[in-house]
């Protein structure tokens, strides 16, 4: 019987599946950390659950598809996958690998099967090394908790991760976040000419090197919230030296009452 601590997040967006999992998952001993529907939404939750595994369905019916959803978790986060599918597309099953989950289970699946692949991936899991590059961005526990907002986006600029602080940045509801392009929510001005910046982030992606603004920086949001602030981006690499997301890390130089101290 594996220990009721070992919690696992659920991705899956057909709530017949979902069902059978849970029941499945929870006969057995474990513990579901949550439920899911779109790989989007599976990022941001990941990190904020601290799940002990993911079971993440190949095809989602969201903007981020299982496979895209599962890369930015594993390389990222470095939580575990198994996936779940009944696609039975070659070529789109070997894009699987690049997220090296610890499985790939067809539909229709038996309870056994669930069971018997859960324990391994996370008994292989817990036996992996644990070294300080496995996280390109930082521990994503201590991200979360940080008071400097985060945001880490796609070469083409789209939001594929935001902290806690960076939701109350930005002044929006998470669900209109994900996957927007960052100008879409918030723009960088000089602060004392009011004229945009320069898309820090393209620069960041296309030359693959650091971008700071330390002074006469401000953020402004799309309701007109405006901060003054220090601003770095820099590119993040995943375990094979491959461009995998640009980090920007917003600080605000004078904090507002209100913000979290």
């Amino acid at each position: 019987m594996p220990p009721s601590a070992s919690r696992i997040l659920i991705v899956e967006d057909d709530t017949i599946i979902t069902h059978l999992l849970a029941t499945m998952l929870q006969k057995k001993g474990y513990s579901v950390a949550g439920v899911v529907t779109t790989g989007e939404e599976a990022v941001i939750k990941s990190a904020e659950l601290d799940p002990d595994l993911i079971i993440m369905d190949v095809g989602l019916a969201g903007k981020m598809d299982g496979l895209e959803a599962a890369h930015y978790i594993f390389q990222l986060f470095s939580y575990p996958i198994l996936f779940v599918t009944g696609c039975t597309d070659e070529g789109k099953i070997s894009r699987a690998k690049f997220s090296q989950p610890y499985g790939v289970i067809f539909k229709p699946f038996t309870p056994i099967e669930i069971a018997t692949n859960v324990d391994l991936a996370i008994y292989n899991h817990n036996q992996r090394p644990k070294s300080a590059r496995q996280y390109p961005a930082g521990e994503p526990g201590k991200i979360k908790e940080m008071l400097d907002a985060v945001i880490m986006t796609d070469k083409r600029g789209r939001i594929i991760y935001f902290n806690p602080t960076a939701l109350w940045y930005m002044d929006i509801p998470a669900k209109d976040i994900y996957l927007k392009h960052w100008r879409e929510v918030m723009m960088f001005i000089n602060d004392k000419t009011d004229e945009q910046l320069k898309d820090p982030v393209a620069e960041c992606a296309n030359h693959m090197t650091g971008v700071v603004h330390e002074s006469n920086t401000a953020m402004v949001t799309t309701t007109s919230k405006r901060r003054k602030v220090r601003i770095n981006v820099r590119p993040l690499l995943d375990n094979r030296g491959q461009f995998l997301a640009v980090m920007v890390s917003i600080r605000e130089k004078t904090p507002k009452p209100g913000m979290p101290q």
